[in-house]
């Protein structure tokens, strides 16, 4: 029913949560298998990999690249879900994806996806606003981000073109050309590290991806936005 497509680049310290998370969709039979697509990592985490039954491909260092390599793996699925090497899935999100899937298919209508809701790992009030403004976005805007998934069938991502070979945002990118009236957003969540969040925010380019937010809200080019982002 299901593959993971993890795009990976040096990740040894955060993969194997992530990888233990989706043990429970395997047990009950709805994940098929994990393609870890790795961009040239330097540390153990092709021995992760390996060591637990995941496919490993070899890809580019670009993202997006990693990411068309990863679903070109795949053998044996009709649903793929996008997730980053650092985000946890949190308990019984096999049971929601799969009931996702059952009404997209039942409906005869393949042309919807699905991102988890968006959690940190912090018990500040920071982490809290954080997550707040995150809702608030993907509510104004049906813009999800990286961080919270991408559950869609093989089908539509491949009416869609996939991802495109762009230097930045290529996941923004496929979401908005989904359409906010075709992604649904589930209940449970995809537990990222706030640390990672907040050093992200203290870097000068925080400002310059807001614009580049703002530009895709205003239909510009996706290639051109990607260029300024990156």
């Amino acid at each position: 029913m299901l593959s993971v497509v993890i795009p990976t680049l040096d990740d040894e310290r955060t993969l194997g949560p992530t990888l233990g998370a989706l043990i429970p969709a395997t047990l009950v039979g709805i994940l098929k298998e994990v393609v870890i697509a790795d961009g040239g990592s330097t540390d153990e985490t092709d021995v992760i990999a390996e060591a637990t039954g995941c496919i490993f491909v070899a890809a580019s260092n670009r993202r997006g690249k990693r990411l068309v390599a990863g679903v070109r793996a795949v053998e044996r699925a009709d649903w793929f879900l996008f997730l980053n090497p650092d985000t946890v899935l949190s308990t019984d999100w096999e049971a929601e994806a799969a009931s996702f899937i059952e009404r997209v298919e039942r409906s005869g209508d393949p042309r919807h996806a699905a991102v988890f809701r968006f959690r940190l790992d912090g018990f500040d009030w920071k982490s809290r606003l954080r997550e707040g403004l995150a809702g608030l976005r993907c509510r104004l805007f049906g813009i999800a981000y990286a961080n919270q998934g991408l559950l869609i069938s093989r089908w539509l991502y491949d009416d869609l073109g996939g991802h495109r070979d762009l230097p930045a945002m290529e996941d923004v990118d496929l979401i908005r050309r989904i359409g906010r009236r075709r992604l649904h957003f589930l209940t449970s969540a995809a537990v990222n590290p706030a640390a990672k969040q907040a050093e992200g925010e203290r870097r000068p380019g925080m400002v310059r991806n807001g614009l580049c937010l703002a530009l895709l809200m205003l239909r510009v080019p996706p290639r051109m936005v990607a260029r300024l982002q990156a």
